[in-house]
């Protein structure tokens, strides 16, 4: 499959902490290699406003950027042509460092207080497990701007399965920190890096459990929990959020039309190796089942292009919906897809029966229901 990468930076309200002090704001100095342009883009957000600043770097990725904040705040530093991006957290007056690849962001590491010690420490315990993840996922990025389907289809796969099992450890040590230091901000931080875009509920609402004193009051650990009680509405056993969509031909599709059926909502791209690969394995899927009680639906949600031409050649025998507002629209939102392929299938009685099932699955999971 293919995670569709989104960078989302919800921290407008901070705790402060404490650190070491620069005469003039706060100073960020780092040292970054494998950088292909002299520059990169700082971002973060100032009295509602977001603020975009460009830094020079020298042929060794040096840098120093100065910036005024009167609040914890975070900075995001993007690296490459956007490609990559790391995370910084400062206070007025502080000095921090940075040093790390480009290549590998989730390794960059950043000093100067307590939440980026922390998470740095983070890091570096689980060095080995990171840096596996980050070559694959390099990998899977240069393979799917190649584009092709080949004889390294079955090589991805095992690619695929690989970065699942990597990213279960992770989680899995994430958890671990959380739980230890419960009352430390680095313990939201690392929730929202791990937790907030899992397709397990029952994992985020655990891990916020565990928090205890002042990191609970924040705002940013309100938005958690909100988040945490949103995706539970769209959990695997809740029924099915209202839909109102629109099809090929502009007909109007309800959410309750499908009562009494099967139903398997596909959420595909326009263009992909994974999404076209999903589709063909529906095709063959949507042979073996009984058309009177289950009903497919695709949903293409990345396109700038509308009417989407692709899905003519895709030639689906099925209810087939080019999503306009794509990424933003409200049922992806209602049905927390996070990333593409991704195929939810929903139970006659209405309630959703598995979410992210791999499209070979499907006929196997409906006969398997019905025979119970």
């Amino acid at each position: 499959m293919v995670r569709f990468c989104k960078l989302v930076i919800y921290f407008l309200f901070l705790y402060s902490v404490v650190s070491c002090k620069s005469e003039e704001g706060i100073l960020i100095r780092g040292e970054i290699s494998h950088l292909e342009s002299p520059y990169i883009l700082i971002t973060y957000v100032s009295a509602d406003t977001l603020a975009i600043d460009t830094v020079n770097v020298d042929v060794k990725g040096k840098f120093n950027y100065r910036s005024h904040i009167d609040t914890l705040t975070t900075f995001s530093l993007y690296l490459n042509n956007y490609e990559s991006a790391a995370v910084i957290f400062a206070d007025k007056g502080q000095t921090l460092k940075v040093k790390g690849d480009a290549l590998l962001p989730d390794l960059i590491e950043v000093n100067g207080n307590e939440i980026n010690n922390d998470l740095t420490l983070f890091k570096t315990e689980n060095r080995e497990l990171l840096t596996q993840r980050g070559q694959l996922l390099f990998n899977l990025n240069m393979e799917a701007q190649s584009d092709t389907i080949g004889s390294k289809s079955m090589t991805r796969h095992d690619e695929i399965a690989k970065l699942q099992l990597l990213n279960h450890e992770l989680i899995s040590q994430a958890e671990e920190f959380i739980r230890m230091n419960p009352a430390k901000f680095s313990s939201l931080i690392l929730i929202n890096n791990f937790f907030m875009n899992s397709d397990n509920p029952q994992a985020l609402e655990r891990v916020l459990g565990y928090l205890q004193g002042d990191v609970t009051e924040t705002q940013f650990a309100a938005r958690l929990r909100f988040y945490s009680e949103k995706i539970n509405r769209s959990a695997e056993g809740a029924r099915i959020p209202y839909f109102m969509l629109k099809n090929k031909e502009e007909k109007d599709i309800y959410s309750h039309e499908f009562n009494g059926k099967y139903l398997l909502l596909s959420f595909v791209s326009t263009a992909g190796i994974e999404s076209r690969e999903t589709i063909d394995l529906l095709k063959e899927a949507y042979k073996e089942i009984d058309k009177d009680s289950v009903e497919f639906m695709t949903i293409y949600i990345d396109s700038d292009i509308y009417p989407v031409e692709y899905v003519e050649n895709d030639s689906i025998p099925w209810t087939v919906v080019p999503e306009k507002r794509s990424w933003g629209s409200d049922i992806v939102d209602a049905y927390n897809v996070q990333y593409i392929p991704f195929n939810i299938l929903i139970a006659p009685d209405g309630n959703i029966k598995v979410r992210n099932i791999p499209a070979q699955g499907v006929a196997k999971a409906i006969r398997n229901s019905s025979e119970d």
